[in-house]
């Protein structure tokens, strides 16, 4: 089963190497890293030309923002299964593709997620955030449960059926494809207790309280447009992180 993982960047000359060399020191070899850069300006994309292998697809082109370019991505993986390795992460363990390739033996299992976490720019053996996701079940998406995003797995089916990132969300576009996703009638998900990736503390949804409010809205539009909630499970979804930075490394509820 080959594997495709994307990589949407733009002007992230000094992580980008770090997270290709991530991806290629997996013990499962049956991958592809499809390098999706937004025409970078500051050397990233002679940092993804050092460290390439065989496996790296890398293109640089101009695009509308983070969610076309992970659509363009997406376009040109040709794996069975796909994930994203944004360009300031890394996987957690070698291992990471061999336990999601496993889980997608059984041909039901649509997507495959384990945990997250938050780690300091710096220094990514100091964490500072902890996401200890849970096994899926629908009624879980109307209280603001969602998938660690960086960690999630989808089949290629999933996106032929129900569509890519919708470019019309700047910040909550992985939220509404993941409201689309998992509410769908017999949709199967296999979460992995385990940390998946290591995610550097700094994303866009964050830097500022314009962007928090900007998130909020959009989270709001996206419960809104599938249905499943309103003001109530945004609330639920805001104030089930708080837990995230006190968690031990076991599963929370």
């Amino acid at each position: 089963m080959l594997i495709s993982v994307v990589t949407a960047v733009w002007n992230r000359a000094d992580t980008v190497g770090g997270a290709v060399a991530s991806v290629q020191g997996q013990t499962y070899r049956e991958v592809e890293h499809v390098v999706q850069d937004g025409g970078s300006t500051d050397g990233t994309v002679a940092a993804v030309e050092r460290a390439a292998d065989g496996r790296t697809r890398l293109v640089s082109e101009p695009d509308g923002g983070i969610y076309d370019a992970i659509n363009r991505g997406i376009g040109r993986a040709s794996g069975e299964v796909i994930g994203l390795m944004h360009s300031d992460d890394l996987f957690a363990a070698p291992d990471i593709l061999e336990r999601v390739a496993a889980a997608f033996e059984d041909p039901a299992v649509d997507a495959v997620y384990g945990d997250l976490d938050y780690v300091a720019a710096a220094d990514t053996a100091r964490v500072i955030r902890r996401w200890r996701s849970r096994a899926f079940t629908p009624a879980l998406l109307a209280r603001g449960w969602m998938p660690p995003h960086p960690t999630l797995y989808l089949r290629r089916r999933v996106f032929e059926a129900h569509g890519l990132y919708d470019t019309t969300y700047r910040i909550a576009a992985d939220y509404d494809a993941v409201l689309r996703y998992f509410s769908h009638p017999g949709f199967r998900a296999a979460y992995i207790p385990r940390v998946f990736v290591k995610m550097r503390m700094g994303g866009a949804s964050n830097a500022s309280l314009g962007r928090i409010v900007l998130k909020s809205r959009e989270d709001l539009r996206a419960l809104r447009r599938s249905g499943i909630g309103g003001a109530g499970t945004l609330a639920r979804k805001n104030f089930g992180k708080l837990h995230q930075f006190v968690a031990r490394d076991t599963a929370t509820a």
